[in-house]
């Protein structure tokens, strides 16, 4: 099996280090984002240029003209839940430290108020 960080022979590990978090956090946000807007805008221009082609010259047209029209339609609204979907991640993998840690500190503080063995 590759060494691919996050998984191990015996299958995928839950735990990471707050560095894996950054360079994953930097992986989608380098890479990831910018790949998918690009081609995105790929589509957007591929697709109008097909729309063009089947669209009215003599009045009348295809019916593909209209059809791809509504398919782009869906790709883009697709395109723009995974834009958000992939920074909503980035976000997540970001913050995941500070929230944890708060989370464990505050838990340790409310557990710690009283304990029945202070009265003995």
């Amino acid at each position: 099996m590759p060494n691919v960080p996050g998984v191990s022979a015996r299958g995928r590990d839950l735990a990471s280090s707050p560095g894996e978090k950054r360079t994953a956090a930097r992986a989608i946000e380098d890479h990831i984002e910018p790949g998918t807007c690009a081609a995105g805008r790929w589509a957007d221009d591929e697709n109008g240029a097909a729309v063009r082609e089947f669209a009215a010259k003599d009045g009348d047209g295809w019916v593909t003209s209209v059809a791809l029209k509504k398919a782009h339609g869906a790709w883009a609204d697709q395109v723009k839940n995974l834009m958000d979907r992939l920074g909503a991640e980035k976000d997540a993998l970001r913050s995941g430290n500070a929230v944890l840690t708060s989370t464990d500190l505050a838990v340790g503080s409310t557990l710690r108020q009283q304990s029945s063995l202070d009265t003995y």
